[in-house]
């Protein structure tokens, strides 16, 4: 048995759902810990193509059970659309589906809150999706939330809908120029939704530690990266939960010790969607060329994702935080014509040389990458399954990428389908 954690270990979008659908495999339980519908998972194989938010990735395999853990915020109406998305394309989910009782929902007025304070930000724009994900999170840390458990009990939920907009609208009212929200109304269409979930909500702690001592194995998958983490992202734009390996801990309900393997997801480039620092980014015709090749273009939001060179400095610390034991490489096939690949392996700030990830946003800022140049390939990796059939220079790159950022790279990617992929070796 074993159970793995699955992380980012960049600025999210890094091929986690292709790696996840690939292990489910050998799972048998398939876990998502942390964050909302703002994710989006694309995974690819024999199914077709589909776009994940807030189901596991898992959710391709036959038989394998789906847990959405008290760790993530919820969309009723989203995930009831998901639901049926999958269930027409014939994917059964009644009897292998587990939403936890203890997550928080998004109710109307966070995002109006979210959306409000991005647009009214005092110039400092987070570059949030605006749906309401932050807002669920403060709520949740306020003690002021709605779990999912509450959708099933109409007396329990109406009480807490009333208190909360006795104290909310006049602030939606004035600071957003909103109309007050109608608590019955809310309550009433929340309460539905409670009514068509309610044969997937239960106490997911129990399902997740029974799966434990009958020794089956657990694959656990966080959304967003490392660095956009609540506590070590590149504060403040960040996402509002912990995406590192810990946050499955608290977002299933896992002791630490019960953690087997932790595998790390990276780009063999960079990418950054939204705001905030972004110290290997390229700004010109390179950069351009990495997001046609890469067809860097976000999931769930449209937005274009800005492109870089590969960032040791940012990929060693998530090695630290998460205890990386092995790491998966996205997306090398992106730079088969490149002729020369740029690796930043240190930062210049003023006339200091930086090897550590910098904590402030100021300093981050205004650092400027210390890069290596190493020869391209210039020929075709994808669709490779074998790491003895890559080009020369290809085996170099990744072999420097491991040397350097400090952990062995058991996983490539050289393609979105499934069967793209070259493997080392198994964390199960």
């Amino acid at each position: 048995m074993a159970t793995v954690v699955v992380v980012g270990t960049q600025w999210g979008d890094e091929g986690k759902g292709k790696i996840v659908d690939l292990l489910t495999e050998h799972a048998d339980i398939v876990a998502r810990y942390q964050g909302g519908h703002n994710a989006g998972h694309t995974v690819i194989n024999d199914a077709g193509r589909y776009i994940l938010h807030l189901i596991p990735s898992g959710v391709f395999s036959a038989g394998k059970e789906l847990v959405i853990g008290n760790g993530v915020v919820i969309s009723p109406s989203d995930l009831l659309n998901e639901i049926e998305a999958l269930t027409e394309r014939g994917l059964r989910l009644k009897g292998r589906l587990y939403i936890s009782d203890r997550a928080h929902v998004i109710m109307p007025w966070h995002v109006v809150i979210d959306q409000g304070d991005e647009r009214h930000g005092g110039g400092t724009k987070i570059g949030t999706t605006g749906r309401g994900i932050g807002p669920t999170y403060s709520a949740k840390m306020a003690r002021t939330g709605i779990r999912m458990g509450d959708l099933l009990w109409p007396e329990v939920l109406k009480a807490k809908i009333d208190k909360i907009l006795q104290e909310l609208n006049p602030l939606l009212v004035q600071r957003y120029a909103t109309p007050a929200l109608k608590g019955e109304q809310i309550c009433r269409a929340y309460h539905e939704y409670g009514t068509r979930l309610r044969e997937f909500i239960t106490d997911t702690v129990a399902v997740v530690q029974k799966a434990y001592r009958e020794g089956r194995n657990l694959l656990a998958e966080g959304a967003q990266g490392t660095h956009l983490d609540i506590d070590h992202g590149t504060y403040p734009f960040v996402t509002s939960s912990s995406c590192v390996a810990g946050g499955a801990c608290t977002g299933l309900g896992l002791g630490p010790t019960q953690i087997d393997a932790v595998v790390g997801i990276a780009k063999a480039y960079t990418t950054r969607v939204g705001e905030g620092p972004f110290p290997t980014e390229l700004h010109g015709e390179l950069g351009v060329r990495l997001q046609h090749t890469g067809g860097e273009v976000g999931a769930t939001t449209g937005r274009t994702r800005r492109c870089g060179w590969f960032d040791v400095v940012l990929v060693r610390r998530s090695v630290q935080l998460n205890g990386l034991t092995s790491l998966a490489l996205t997306k090398l096939d992106v730079l088969d014509d490149f002729e020369t690949i740029k690796v930043c392996t240190g930062y210049r700030y003023g006339k200091k040389t930086l090897e550590e990830f910098p904590s402030q946003e100021n300093v981050l800022q205004d650092c400027e990458p210390i890069y290596t140049e190493l020869p391209g390939w210039q020929t075709a990796t994808h669709g490779i399954t074998s790491l003895g059939k890559l080009p020369a220079r290809a085996r170099e790159y990744v072999a420097e990428l491991e040397k350097l950022v400090g952990t062995k790279i058991s996983i490539i990617a050289t393609g979105p389908e499934r069967a793209a992929t070259i493997v080392n070796d198994l964390p199960f």
